[in-house]
């Protein structure tokens, strides 16, 4: 049974799981669903049309499923889906998407979500992120598997931020980050790879590939797209097959030094 503090409300039809506890002054609201296991501390609001799955941790005062920022929202029926072993710490703000985006703001698994973070509609979040206190996603951004966003670090509109890629602190990111990089700075610029991240999950040999394709990339002179398309073309090594694809679909761009 849900352990539920006495002072909090729960609408009618809100739908809570085994052993999911609510508490005090927490307001839930009806179209919630709250997977089992998961703790909704003090003061926390959750309305929407919000899917919680399993084991998360919602700290006081998390704004949750409150209608988006956006000027052209207009009441439509959208959704925030949540995955499972989440850490969303205390004042986070996440929105729910639009007609504009996909209708849906989605949060994997395995997250951690510092204080007075926010995600913006249409946010498509992966698996193992962690975004550090102040962090700003504003709305489509899209970040993949096992990013890192460093504290106090905006990040503008419809960026896509590939897999195990690291923002450093207060550095504001207004192009795609390719997969497996660094980039940080007043306008965020790639500074290398990531190798403390890829050496904690991939082998040497392949950062090896990584780190010859970055050179080849980004510190050659060399058109990008082309570089990309030949290494992709070439080059057997999946991680360096998924950088290339990623640059060779940029949509915002890729900001790199040019040597």
């Amino acid at each position: 049974m849900p352990n539920i503090h006495q002072t909090a409300i729960i609408e009618k039809g809100a739908v809570l799981g085994e052993n999911v506890t609510i508490g005090p002054f927490a307001y839930i609201g009806p179209r919630v669903k709250i997977g089992e296991g998961t703790t909704v501390a003090a003061h926390a609001v959750i309305e929407g049309i919000t899917t919680i799955g399993k084991n998360n941790r919602i700290f006081s005062h998390a704004a949750v499923g409150t209608i988006p920022q956006d000027l052209k929202y207009d009441g439509e029926e959208s959704e925030l889906i949540i995955g499972d072993n989440n850490t969303i710490r205390e004042f986070t703000l996440l929105n729910p998407g639009t007609k504009g985006g996909g209708m849906v703001t989605k949060i994997g698994n395995h997250n951690l979500l510092m204080g007075y973070v926010h995600l913006g509609h249409d946010v498509i979040l992966g698996d193992h992120c962690i975004l550090a206190n102040g962090a700003t996603l504003a709305g489509h951004v899209e970040l993949g598997n096992h990013v890192v966003i460093g504290g106090l670090t905006p990040v503008h509109q419809f960026v896509h931020i590939g897999d195990y890629a690291m923002v450093g602190g207060a550095s504001a990111v207004a192009q795609d980050i390719p997969p497996y990089c660094l980039a940080e700075g007043n306008r965020a610029v790639l500074r290398g790879l990531n190798l403390t991240g890829l050496r904690r999950k991939i082998d040497r040999e392949e950062i090896n590939s990584l780190k010859s394709a970055y050179r080849e990339l980004f510190e050659q002179g060399k058109p990008l797209q082309e570089v990309a398309q030949t290494l992709f073309e070439t080059d057997e090594s999946p991680y360096v097959k998924a950088l290339c694809m990623f640059i060779k679909t940029s949509k915002r761009g890729i900001p790199f030094t040019r040597k």
